[in-house]
Parts: C-alpha cells; structure tokens; sequence
C-alpha cells in the first residue's frame, strides 16, 4: 500500500472514530419534544468561522425555532474524509459544507445530497437567490444544496502604500504593472502569492485574463494544459516571478499582516479577506482598498472576474430531513443573509442584501449588475483529480520556475486520466 493510500486509509478511520464518538446527531435532539429537531449541527471546513456561525444558530433558533450548533475543521483533508465516512454510518451529519464544481457532483452522482430544486425555484421567485447563480448548483437539470457564501475575487491594496507612491488603483494590465514597477523601485514588493492551497491564484487570474473561454475549455476537457495559450500564461507568470514581482510564496506569514506591514502592496483573495483585514484592525476605505483586476488582454470588452460560492449542503439520508430543509430555506433569506453576510464582512447570495462596507458594495453591485463576466473559481472549476495535481504542480513551479512546462505536463496526465472514457 503506498504512502498515500495509508494516509487516506487513516483519515477515513479517524473520521469514523470521530463520528461516533460525537454521536447527538442520529439521536433524539427535539428538545423534549417528540416532533422535529430543534437544534442541528452544521459541520464544516471552516473553523475560523465558528463565531458567526454560532450567531447565525442563536438567530434562527429565535425566528423558526431550529438552533445551530458549528461543528468546525481547520483541515481540509481530515475534514472531506469525516463527511465522506459519514456517507457509510448511521451517524449522519445534520448539515454540511462542500464545494461546488467536481466536488460536488462526486456526492451528487454518488446520490449522497438532498436536491433542493423547489427550494431555488420558490428562492428565486422570491428575490432571495439569482437565476445567474442557480447554474453553479445545478446537475443534469436539478438543483442541490443552497449558498453558504459567494465571494469576489479582487486585489486588495494598502492605500497608505499606494498614496506613498503617488498611484491610483489600475483600470488596464499597463496600469497595474507600471504600479508594481513603481512600488519595486520604492523597495515594496508588488503582489503577494503562495504555495500553499491558494497556489492556483496567479494562474487563474492570468488565464482568465487573458482568454476566458480558453479557461472554461480547461475545466471541461475540451483544452490541453499544454496548449499554446495555456504555455503563454504560464510565461508570463515565469516572468513575472524572475522580475521580482511576487513575495515569497512559501512563506507562512499571514497575508493580512504582510499587506498591513507594507513589506507587499497588493494580493488577489475573495472578499472573504476583508474580514482578515479588518481583524488586524485596519479600517476599509482608510488603510486598505480592493478593486477589480484589470484583464490582461484589453480587446476583452468586459473585466472576466473569479468568483466562488460554496454549498450548505443537507444528505439525502439527513436524521430529518425537513428540519435541514426548513433550515437551509431560512439560510437564503435576507434575515438570515443580512446578519450572515455583514457579521462577516463579505457580500451576500441574496441581491436583497445591503453591504454597508462601500468598497465591498460597489464590487456586489457591478458583479451582480452584469458590469463583469464571471468566472468559477479554478478550485471548484478544476475536478477533484486534476486540482489535486494541479495545485502540486503550481507549487512546484513557484519554487522552480522553470520547469513550468514539466508541471503543465504533470497536470495534462492527470486530466487525461479523468476524461479518459468520460
């Protein structure tokens, strides 16, 4: 058995160690009651969220009666092999967070989740969710889970550093790079990257900025990694990591503290990151901006923007079903949305939803107004087998750049492997 397998063997293990001994979930949690569950656990990959989550639980149990309690992972892993052991107990998880893409429909065809087509058809009838964002939850016509989250990828900046050197935020490629020459000649580094999990930032957003529709071909077998313009991006990316333009990527200094130093002026995240930017204490509009990243071809006639939306997700086989349907309605609602979204500090799946933040606002409205094209974030737009290659393979490429063409070769025999008789 090889190495890997003995990891994975160990993880499911653990998980289903865990899962039984967390038990409360296939028992009777009806407060006494003998109807429907009235406190649910939501399991989920995003420890760090706990706190709002734990808001969340205390509100809906004031307005429909069904509490929440988190049940947070920090590692991604142990945390897929734990839901995915799950699939094979008596002891089923209540709730759960996955991602959409390849992922997602894994669980789908596999016929482990819940579908929620009447669920999106009367949410969107209602305002509450977008008919754009419906695709992105749908297999074979039906529709499955509902939106944890929708997020924006957009560089945020350090104003003060910008200011500093006289710039103003870029609305073409040029611009942006004439900045990062000018922050280089003041001794700042221009762009945060990394090598770890996020290492597929760089490359999305240069494919995606440079030929969308090259980028989708990628996610569906339709393109080579090896391809051409695929070679071109991955150039471009070898020079601007030989130009000095990227701090370094296996670093494990928090990026918000980086941005924050100024030691790095700028780094692509979701929107999710003005949270971490605010918990360094720094104030949005004042000490840090975000704005959409210029394409790198102009003859684009819209900006192409990453975006992610991960899924709150209920089993097929929940402990009660209608309890984690009515939960999962409520979730969408702009009760539920508005308290969700802004406690965090990031944008909302519901258009219902006022973003009192400015910079964050004007990037939901444009977003969700159509001013952009938008694009699946490569983490759910890649499936399973060749993300796992392909984030390996950007790492490597971060540490040695040039072996770029080594690393697109590592990832096409991966993408062959999983369309081969698909």
């Amino acid at each position: 058995m090889s190495v890997r397998a003995r990891v994975l063997t160990a993880l499911v293990a653990a998980a289903s160690l865990a899962l039984t001994a967390c038990g409360g979930d296939s028992g009777d949690d009806n407060g006494g009651g003998g109807g429907g569950k009235t406190e649910l656990k939501l399991y989920n990959d995003k420890g760090a969220w706990s706190p709002f989550f734990e808001e969340l639980g205390k509100l809906s149990k004031q307005q429909i009666g069904i509490g929440m309690t988190p049940v947070g992972y920090t590692d991604e892993p142990t945390y897929s092999a734990f839901i995915k052991a799950s699939f094979r107990t008596n002891e089923k998880p209540d709730l759960f967070t996955w991602s959409t893409g390849g992922r997602l429909q894994e669980i789908v065809e596999a016929g482990q989740v819940a579908e929620t087509t009447d669920l999106w058809k009367d949410a969107i009838a209602a305002g509450d969710l977008s008919k754009e964002l419906e695709e992105t939850y749908t297999y074979d016509g039906k529709q499955y889970c509902v939106p944890l989250n929708i997020s924006y990828w957009v560089m945020f900046y350090n104003k003060k550093v910008y200011d500093e050197a006289g710039l103003e935020p870029p609305t073409t490629w040029a611009e942006l790079m004439s900045n990062a020459d000018k922050l280089k000649a003041k001794g700042v580094t221009p762009f945060y990257q990394t090598s770890v999990l996020f290492s597929f930032v760089w490359f999305q957003q240069l494919l995606i900025g440079t030929d969308p529709d090259l980028y989708d071909k990628l996610a569906t077998g339709e393109a080579k990694y090896t391809d051409p313009g695929v070679v071109a991006v991955m150039e471009r990316w070898k020079q601007m990591v030989d130009g000095g333009y990227f701090s370094d990527a296996g670093s494990k200094e928090d990026p918000a503290v980086q941005l924050k130093s100024g030691k790095t002026a700028m780094g692509i995240f979701g929107t999710w990151f003005n949270t971490s930017m605010t918990q360094q204490g720094l104030e949005p509009g004042t000490d840090y901006g975000m704005f959409a990243i210029p394409n790198v071809d102009p003859a684009q006639s819209k900006v192409t923007m990453a975006f992610e939306s991960g899924p709150l997700c209920s089993l097929a086989k929940a402990p009660d079903t209608k309890a984690s349907t009515d939960y999962m309605k409520w979730w969408v609602g702009q009760p539920a949305q508005e308290k969700w979204a802004n406690s965090r500090g990031d944008v909302s799946a519901n258009p219902k939803v006022a973003i009192p933040d400015p910079g964050l606002s004007a990037i939901a409205k444009s977003a969700g107004g159509g001013e952009y094209t938008l694009a699946n974030r490569y983490f759910e737009a890649a499936p399973a087998p060749v993300l796992t290659a392909a984030l390996d393979a950007f790492g490597a490429f971060m540490v040695k750049p040039d072996s770029y063409m080594k690393q697109l070769e590592n990832i096409q025999k991966a993408a062959d492997e999983y369309w081969k008789g698909r």
